[in-house]
């Protein structure tokens, strides 16, 4: 997702996303971990929307 389809989410729709992704990224990592990555470009760009959303819950509030 683009930062600004993120800023216009409420702080609790951004929760859930952020807990989503890092659902998602577990199951990746387990997928890495049995040798079956089917798409190993989607650990970078959930780790960076991950992060995108912990800063703006943090300027937020």
């Amino acid at each position: 997702m683009k930062v600004a389809e993120l800023k216009n989410l409420s702080k609790e729709d951004l929760s859930v996303k952020l807990a989503g992704l890092k659902e998602e990224l577990s199951k990746l990592n387990y997928s890495k971990g049995i040798g079956q990555v089917q798409k190993p470009h989607q650990f970078k760009s959930i780790r960076r929307t991950i992060a995108q959303i912990k800063t703006l819950l943090t300027q937020i509030g």
